[in-house]
């Protein structure tokens, strides 16, 4: 386009400049038209951004030099494209056409040397380089008449040009918008099936583990209450504790399961609840409640512990951290009651976090369910790694390894 553009004004001006003796001041001016024909089709370049400056200044051009208006009906194509206000449309389809009817009648009153469709009419092999006089085929009147006829099948090829590219566009976004709302009411309603799935999953955990939690707890009291009812003897008071034991950790098993179906039931404040936190998160404080609780449900529980600056571990760690010890620790007692359970763990800001659970196997079978695949792709999510298996001793092992930094 642009150079096409700046070689139509440029032929044109050399047409114009025939009216002219060399070295007269309108051949002078007609070099200065030369000049700025030569880059004119650059102005094209900004249609894109600024549709409207470049028609109308492609217009000024037109109308002040003896330009072509071929430049005109690029920049009326291009603002008609992008251009949706109706009275823009219709003001710069009135103002184009007429400048491209002047354009062409202003070369066709030209004297015949001067005119390129004068030059199309003319004779073949008169005027010109032969040196005879052009003779023309047809009347004035028709060649002014053709020029005004092909200015405006010019300017309404270029008017459609422009409102078809439009109409594609529309179509186009029109097409990505009920794309975008077909694909959002299907998010919708993977959402509500899910959310339909998750109310249905609470409520089942609600009726059954809830139900059993509080039964466990319930006979947990019934069993301290009848320890009391023993006597003051070593016996009854050991019995007595390990039963307010059995009922204190029910009732935070029960507590942990009416959060969990709470976020089943509220999965916009679930994410809230799943942020690390103190509480969940590898700290001083939660890894001696982990500890504590262990041995309290008579595991025999022997640490190796060596952490630094751990109040600098990155909170997405921590958490995964910290659930890597809750799930090893949960595992030994599960699969392996009564065994005693050894845990290491080394923190520190140059070798990053490791943890290592290691117990007897003392059940056949399956030493895991689901728990630790899950910690294995947790630890993976944040550039870690989760190993565990049963080596020649018939030890069990979980070592866990994450970067300091998520």
């Amino acid at each position: 386009m642009v150079p096409l553009a700046s070689f139509m004004c440029l032929a044109q001006t050399s047409f114009f400049a025939q009216n002219f003796e060399q070295n007269s001041a309108g051949f002078m001016l007609m070099v200065l038209c030369s000049l700025v024909a030569l880059p004119s089709g650059f102005l094209l370049l900004a249609r894109a951004e600024y549709p409207e400056p470049t028609f109308w200044i492609a217009c000024a051009l037109v109308t002040v030099f003896p330009f072509d208006s071929l430049i005109v009906l690029m920049g009326l194509t291009a603002l008609l494209a992008r251009r949706s206000d109706r009275k823009v449309a219709v003001r710069s389809a009135i103002a184009g056409t007429l400048v491209t009817v002047w354009s062409q009648v202003r070369d066709a009153l030209q004297q015949p040397e001067a005119s390129i469709w004068h030059v199309i009419f003319a004779k073949p092999n008169t005027g010109g380089a032969t040196g005879e006089p052009m003779v023309m085929l047809a009347q004035e009147p028709t060649i002014i008449i053709t020029a005004v006829v092909t200015a405006l099948v010019a300017a309404a090829i270029a008017i459609l040009t422009g409102l078809h590219i439009r109409s594609r566009a529309r179509l186009r976004t029109a097409n990505a918008v009920a794309s975008a709302a077909t694909d959002h009411a299907a998010t919708l309603q993977s959402d509500l099936n899910n959310q339909q799935l998750a109310d249905a999953i609470a409520a089942e955990a609600h009726d059954t583990l809830a139900h059993s939690l509080s039964l466990m707890a319930l006979n947990a009291s019934a069993l301290k209450a009848e320890a009391d009812k023993l006597g003051d003897s070593p016996e009854a008071r050991a019995l007595a504790g390990k039963a307010e034991d059995i009922r204190r950790q029910s009732a935070g098993a029960l507590d942990e399961a009416h959060a969990i179906i709470d976020m089943l039931r509220n999965p916009q404040q679930a994410w809230e609840q799943l942020a690390p936190s103190d509480d969940t998160s590898l700290t001083r404080e939660s890894l001696d409640a982990l500890i504590a609780d262990a041995r309290n449900s008579g595991t025999q529980l022997n640490t190796w512990i060596d952490i630094q600056q751990l109040s600098g571990l990155d909170e997405t760690i921590g958490k995964v951290a910290y659930r890597a010890v809750q799930e090893g620790l949960t595992n030994a007692r599960r699969h392996a009651p009564g065994a005693p359970v050894s845990l290491e763990i080394t923190a520190g800001p140059a070798a990053g976090v490791h943890l290592h659970i290691s117990n007897p196997m003392t059940q056949t079978g399956s030493t895991h369910g689901a728990g630790l695949p899950g910690l294995a792709a947790r630890a993976q999510s944040v550039g870690g790694q989760c190993r565990y298996g049963v080596d020649e001793r018939h030890l069990f092992h979980v070592d866990v390894r994450l970067p300091w930094r998520g």
